[in-house]
Formats: structure tokens, C-alpha cells, sequence
């Protein structure tokens, strides 16, 4: 009898263990692979544009374990003249820098909030590097977005993407 009783405490132990591990990936509506589908911008007269141009490429990836790296390139980029990428011109480098935006590091997610606080390791733009940035999101079915810190002429980037792998 008392076997019986260790055994179903043993049985709902788990149980409850397994439950709450399904609970934790119901929580965190980031993990996965993801594709970009728009990189706008919110202007100051709440106009929504196109931030990175018709079609933007990119991709995010959010591991379960804390990971992230997000990439975020217009669709057509001027290719540097000298096909060198260290003899290029002034131009071509700041197209090159403004036409893209990349940065990996680790993230956590208060689903409560809907806010993921994302502190960037490395970013294409070095003020990004060593920072934590909390951000507002939306999910809907397979479709995530973000906001970013309002930029100094008081624009909001948003960021969608589709998810393409859990």
C-alpha cells in the first residue's frame, strides 16, 4: 500500500515536472527561427514606412536557452566599385553601415509585460555593443514584432518576422 502511494507521488511528480517544461515553451514566444517580413519605422505623426527599403532580408533566431542574433539587410545594396571591401569610398561605407543592422547576444522574455530585454553582446552599430535594450512585442499566430527605442529624430523601428522553425 505504501509502495502504491510513492509510486502515484512519484508519477505526479513528473508529471507535473513534464507539464511545467511544455509551460516554459508556451512561455516564450521568441524560440525559434525566424524570417524577416518588414523593418519599419513609426515617424513622430504616427505614419508607419518602410525602414530598410521594399522586401528587407533578415532573419532571427532565439534559442531556448537565452540566445539570440538578428539580421537585418535592405533589399538591394550598392556593391562596392573596387570590389575590395577595404578600398572602398566613403559613400560605399556608409551605405554599407546604414543598409544593415546585425546584433547577437542573450535575451529574456516577461510575457506578463510582453517586453524581451535583449543584452547585446555585439551590434553593427558599436554604440549597441555591451548594452541591454528593452523592447515592446506583439505575437499573433506565427507573426512577432518589436519596437526599439525611439531613434533621435523620434522615429520607433519595428521589426516583423514569421516564424520558420520552432
Amino acid at each position: 500500500m505504501k509502495m502504491t502511494k510513492y509510486v502515484a507521488l512519484i508519477a505526479v511528480t513528473l508529471l507535473g515536472i513534464s507539464s511545467m517544461r511544455g509551460e516554459d515553451k508556451v512561455a516564450n514566444p521568441f524560440v525559434g527561427s525566424w524570417q524577416l517580413i518588414a523593418a519599419d519605422k513609426l515617424l513622430p505623426n504616427g505614419t508607419r514606412v518602410s525602414d530598410y527599403g521594399a522586401e528587407p532580408h533578415g532573419m532571427a533566431v532565439f534559442t531556448a536557452d537565452g540566445h539570440f542574433m538578428i539580421d537585418v539587410f535592405r533589399n538591394v545594396r550598392t556593391k562596392f566599385t573596387s570590389k575590395d571591401r577595404e578600398k572602398g569610398t566613403f559613400d560605399e561605407y556608409k551605405e554599407a553601415q546604414l543598409s544593415s543592422s546585425c546584433s547577437f547576444g542573450t535575451y529574456t522574455v516577461d510575457t506578463a509585460a510582453n517586453k524581451i530585454t535583449l543584452h547585446i553582446d555585439r551590434s553593427t552599430y558599436p554604440n549597441g555593443d555591451d548594452t541591454t535594450q528593452v523592447r515592446e512585442y506583439e505575437v499573433e499566430d506565427d507573426t512577432l514584432s518589436w519596437k526599439v527605442a525611439p531613434r533621435p529624430d523620434g522615429s520607433i523601428p519595428i521589426t516583423v518576422v514569421r516564424r520558420i522553425a520552432p
